[in-house]
């Protein structure tokens, strides 16, 4: 795998989150936040609480060299993990996904806050981002229409051996700024 040339991995900062690279040490924490099935219930692949199915999805998001550990800016507790991924020069793409927060942090900001953070480090490098989620996941694809995202498809996704209904929405910085991100740093 080829890394773009600027750091797809650097430590968010926010008022409610902090992110950093996820590392192989991060296992435990993460997968106590990920052995709730309530998070899987709407994911297209809803077994990723049991730990040897999880214990694959962490070693995938560690092979990608953009995932994050997020963890509340209070508590100091790890409380999810997002990611970017399939970064493509020539079509000026990047992709944010393989989000999720335990759900005492659901409706309280945290994934908002996420989302901006990577987008205002990413925007500068790209001119679109890529999200890709399950079509039944509706928590998500409102998630990222109240962030400005845009439906370009439906399609079906196959993944160790199971096809899944996904779409596809874009974020530019453009449509981003008109859904009022305040995308500058303060």
């Amino acid at each position: 795998m080829t890394l773009p040339p600027f750091d797809i991995q650097p430590t968010l900062a926010g008022a409610k989150v902090l992110l950093r690279p996820l590392a192989t040490s991060d296992f435990e924490a993460l997968y106590a936040v990920a052995a709730d099935p309530d998070i899987w219930a709407m994911h297209p692949y809803r077994d990723r609480y049991k730990r040897d199915v999880f214990e694959g999805f962490f070693a995938e998001a560690i092979t990608s060299q953009g995932a994050f550990a997020i963890f509340d800016q209070v508590t100091g507790a790890m409380i999810g993990s997002s990611r970017f991924a399939n970064y493509d020069a020539e079509a000026g793409e990047i992709e944010i996904g393989w989000t999720f927060f335990a759900c005492s942090y659901w409706r309280g900001g945290y994934n908002r806050e996420t989302k901006l953070l990577m987008l205002r480090h990413i925007f500068p490098h790209v001119e679109t981002v890529v999200f890709q989620i399950g079509a039944h996941n509706l928590r998500s694809r409102t998630a990222v229409e109240r962030l400005g995202g845009k439906f370009v498809r439906s399609y079906a996704r196959d993944y160790q051996g199971q096809s899944q209904d996904y779409v596809m929405y874009h974020l530019t910085v453009e449509d981003a700024r008109a859904g009022a991100l305040a995308l500058e740093d303060r």
